[in-house]
């Protein structure tokens, strides 16, 4: 048992100095960037109007205790299509990660509390982006928003 564990150690240290965060982080920012830019589309039709039945939605399904149906929907609307643009760029990564973690938060309490394991999978992406920053391939780092490692 000893030799198997070697071997998955040495493997492991192999992959792990072959494969550096910046391109992993890339990858999560995308990734993360797209759930929400393609939810925001679903919301507009053109550039950024807002639809009819999003306004719907937000009186009805996505009804929220204390914000008004309209200015949640311009809130959420807006947000799901700023935020992902800041994270593919990599700036402002952690305040952008930080924002969509809470729009997490508040449809996981208020929207679909059944929806957990979808809102954590969105949580594992969003984390490491506030704990670690957009990586090394990112604006945040070419502008020194973030210092390097």
């Amino acid at each position: 048992m000893t030799s198997l564990a070697n071997l998955y150690a040495r493997a492991a240290a192999r992959i792990d100095g072959c494969v550096s965060e910046s391109p992993l982080l890339l990858v999560v920012r995308l990734g993360v960037a797209a759930i929400f830019f393609l939810s925001g589309r679903t919301k507009v039709e053109g550039l950024l109007t807002i639809t009819p039945s999003t306004y719907e939605l937000f009186r009805t399904d996505y009804a929220l205790p204390l914000v008004p149906p309209e200015i949640a929907a311009h809130a959420a609307t807006y947000s799901e299509h700023f935020f992902p643009i800041l994270l593919v760029l990599g700036l402002f990564t952690r305040p952008a990660a930080l924002a969509l973690l809470g729009m997490t938060t508040v449809i996981e309490i208020f929207v679909y509390p059944d929806a957990w394991p979808t809102h954590l999978s969105w949580a594992g992406l969003l984390l490491p982006l506030i704990v670690r920053g957009g990586g090394r391939w990112s604006l945040d780092r070419l502008f020194g928003l973030e210092a390097g490692k």
